[in-house]
């Protein structure tokens, strides 16, 4: 009997969350393609995994024990493939990593450049990840690692399968127009900003909620006129005069053209960092790659 990583990897999320839905939403998947990895499972294993009771989903006798074992298998899997790195003279692998357009651009081009020149033998192939997803796209194996943002006010997922390290910590001003701008020197608190109009991410994001979460705290509901997700975009609508928006110093290096930043007093910050499944860190060439990050990290802040 073979069983899937993938399929197993979705029975655990199953157990933990308790409906399709919600496990597909964790792991980036759709209900249907979840259900078809349980189906899969089933198939395999000769026996029921799950029954429906309501709209939740429980897991039989037979259920429960495979999630125990499952876990107990993930984690062999990346105890062996980080043992067999160990036995190796170079530290060499193919990584995949999950990047979002800001920290791509700021911090991988550096990373690349230390990893080719200090260890040529791990290789790196990229792809673009929601940055909302990052804890999402390593729990369900799409890459190795994956690059996200984490807001104290609105902090990324964590579990015992997975870890977050923290690669960089900047502090959040913010984006005026220039034409309207204070005179140099000054810096606002929140709540001189009650009046404004916002330009900010949708309130599902983890960034739009944890700037609504700063306002609230200090006594208002931010004016959200223009709701976009880009930052380059968002900072030309400053610029055009449509409004204020949240800015830090990676914002900064997508666009400055026609907008001045203003400090704030109030404490808003935010965290890189990279998200990486925790049996995956004993592998020599997962930590060469977060090391390089952290190279990149320091050169391209």
């Amino acid at each position: 009997m073979e069983l899937g990583g993938a399929h197993l990897r979705a029975l655990v999320e199953l157990a933990r969350c308790g409906t399709m839905t919600a496990a597909a939403a964790a792991l980036g998947y759709t209900p249907g393609a979840i259900s078809q990895q349980i189906a899969q499972l089933e198939r395999t294993a000769g026996a029921q995994l799950i029954r429906r009771a309501g709209r939740r989903v429980e897991l039989t006798d037979a259920g429960h024990t495979l999630v125990v074992h499952a876990g107990h298998i993930l984690r062999a899997q990346a105890e062996a493939e980080a043992a067999i790195e160990r036995t190796r003279a170079e530290i060499a692998a193919r990584l995949r990593l999950g990047v979002f357009g800001t920290a791509a651009a700021a911090f991988l081009p550096p990373a690349l450049r230390w990893l080719a020149e200090h260890h040529p033998g791990v290789r790196v192939v990229s792809q673009e990840v929601d940055v909302d997803q990052a804890h999402a796209e390593v729990s369900a194996g799409r890459v190795d690692l994956a690059l996200g943002l984490d807001y104290p006010d609105a902090p990324l997922p964590r579990d015992e399968a997975s870890e977050l390290v923290r690669l960089h910590s900047e502090r959040f001003s913010l984006a005026v127009p220039a034409a309207g701008a204070p005179p140099a020197g000054t810096s606002w608190r929140l709540t001189e900003l009650a009046d404004r109009d916002w330009i900010l991410p949708a309130a599902r994001t983890y960034y739009g909620r944890a700037i609504r979460t700063a306002c609230r705290r200090a006594g208002f509901e931010p004016r959200v006129v223009h709701e976009v997700t880009d930052t380059a975009t968002s900072l030309a609508m400053v610029g055009a005069g449509l409004g204020v928006a949240p800015l830090t110093g990676l914002m900064l290096r997508l666009r400055s053209e026609g907008i001045i930043p203003v400090p704030v007093d109030d404490p808003v910050e935010r965290h890189v960092v990279v998200a990486v499944r925790a049996a995956a860190r004993g592998r020599p060439s997962v930590e060469t790659l977060i090391e390089a990050l952290r190279q990149g990290a320091t050169a391209g802040a």
